[in-house]
């Protein structure tokens, strides 16, 4: 599958920061997931975001070095694979400062049926937005 690079800027706030000073491992995963969904918006209609629905099956993160307050992020999020109702997400966060790779994760997704929530195949129409 060819990549779409999806990118945000993300600032680095005091409700990031947990009791060691760097950012908490938990808020690096929220940016990947609030890249996801913005990538999301972006590619699809409100039409298709009505019709159907996204569930995570599993997460894996690498944390590679900390964030502190005030710092600027770039947080990257591109589709690695789709596969029948399956589609693997990668993210990449980095400090733009020093091109520093702060995390590296990917997101295991479901594609839901969204009126009854069951799994369904990823129609060739929602391939097609990635691609």
């Amino acid at each position: 599958m060819s990549q779409k690079t999806f990118t945000q800027t993300i600032k680095v706030t005091a409700d990031h920061i947990d009791a060691y000073n760097h950012v908490n491992n938990v808020v690096f995963l929220q940016y990947c997931l609030d890249v996801a969904q913005a990538h999301w918006d972006q590619l699809s209609t409100p039409e298709i975001r009505e019709n159907y629905l996204w569930y995570v099956l599993n997460h894996n993160i690498n944390y590679r070095a900390s964030a502190f307050l005030d710092e600027t992020l770039e947080v990257q999020t591109w589709i690695a694979s789709v596969e029948g109702v399956k589609s693997e997400r990668h993210y990449k966060i980095t400090r733009p400062k020093d091109n520093k790779v702060l995390v590296e994760a990917t997101t295991l997704w479901c594609f839901l049926d969204a009126k009854t929530v069951r799994a369904t195949p990823v129609t060739d129409e929602i391939r097609n937005l990635f691609m």
